[in-house]
């Protein structure tokens, strides 16, 4: 995969009027065919194998946080990328999951290509899936590489996403708490 990567690479940097035996282009193609493999590895993952049965008996029935949990990701309409942060709570039934799990799962969806709304649903889905939480809750904040390099180009912008399901949903104090304590306020 990594030959047929580098051979497109080679003809985009042709497309655009460059020469790509240059002494500075001459390794990009395959530099640029590995970046993306990396930057795409998410799609080689799965959530079974990622978690890994890291998930334990708790009679714990508190929110559990996991704030400020770094994300890189693409954006799949420009493959551009978007960089922000992620913030899940969830409200465990009889289980709990791996502390190291949760950027795990973050990192396994934003090494795909998406949008940023997609991104927010897929995680909490998966959470919800490995943990059978009584809800769990998901915010991205991120900045978007689309907006910010190319088109309005407007450098402060960031986008906000959440997704609320099960008592995150259905209760206007458990959704108002884990925004109070990811925003503090």
């Amino acid at each position: 995969m990594t030959e047929e990567l580098t051979h497109h690479y080679r003809q985009i940097i042709a497309g655009l009027g460059e020469d790509p035996e240059r002494e500075g282009l001459r390794d990009t193609p395959k530099r640029a065919a590995q970046a993306m493999q990396f930057l795409t590895h998410g799609y080689s993952q799965s959530l079974e194998t990622l978690v890994n049965g890291a998930v334990f008996e708790s009679e714990t029935d508190e929110m559990v946080l996991v704030k400020n949990i770094e994300l890189y990701s693409m954006c799949e309409h420009h493959l551009l990328p978007f960089i922000g942060k992620c913030h899940i709570a969830y409200m465990p039934n009889g289980k709990v999951l791996g502390l190291s799990k949760f950027a795990r799962i973050v990192d396994m969806y934003a090494r795909r290509m998406q949008i940023q709304e997609n991104l927010t649903r897929q995680i909490a889905e998966a959470v919800l899936e490995v943990t059978e939480a009584g809800g769990v809750a998901v915010v991205i904040e991120a900045q978007h590489m689309c907006m910010m390099m190319r088109g309005v180009e407007k450098q402060n912008s960031s986008m906000t996403t959440s997704v609320m399901l099960g008592a995150f949903r259905e209760k206007q104090s458990t959704r108002q708490e884990f925004l109070t304590l990811v925003h503090g306020r």
